[in-house]
């Protein structure tokens, strides 16, 4: 399991359908609909959110809007719970780390977008995510 801490508008669209299928997986486990993946270090950032589900909900939900923007039909009504009023904190390293990552992907599934992310001077984050100064966050596993 993959949620992407980057913003989803980097991801080719295997990456961002993968994304969504995970991030419904995710729900799910947070809403204990599902004995899998109950510890999957992905969902400690989740959970040690005010609101779980309020934070996995605003995820979808802004991997459901650039969706809509390349023309995909993502099922919205599969998203439950409440927008989170609230950032989740990432650390720089951790965008840093996953955009390498992402790039080793692209380079072999679609150089085109691959060569365009490589022009970007600044790295967003995904939409639910404030970015603060740190490391690798210390869920990661390589």
């Amino acid at each position: 399991m993959r949620l992407w801490s980057l913003s989803p508008e980097y991801l080719d669209s295997k990456g961002l359908v993968a994304l969504w299928r995970e991030g419904l997986l995710a729900q799910k486990v947070l809403t204990g609909k599902t004995a899998g993946y109950i510890n999957h270090p992905q969902l400690i950032r989740f959970r040690s959110s005010s609101d779980p589900l309020g934070a996995i909900a605003s995820y979808l939900r802004a991997v459901a809007r650039e969706a809509d923007e390349r023309g995909y039909s993502f099922n919205k009504r599969k998203i439950g719970g409440k927008n989170l009023n609230s950032k989740v904190k990432v650390t720089s390293g951790q965008i840093a780390y996953e955009y390498r990552l992402l790039l080793k992907k692209l380079k072999d599934r679609d150089n085109d977008k691959y060569k365009k992310l490589l022009l970007n001077d600044e790295v967003a984050a995904h939409p639910l995510f404030e970015i603060v100064d740190g490391e690798i966050e210390s869920w990661e596993r390589f």
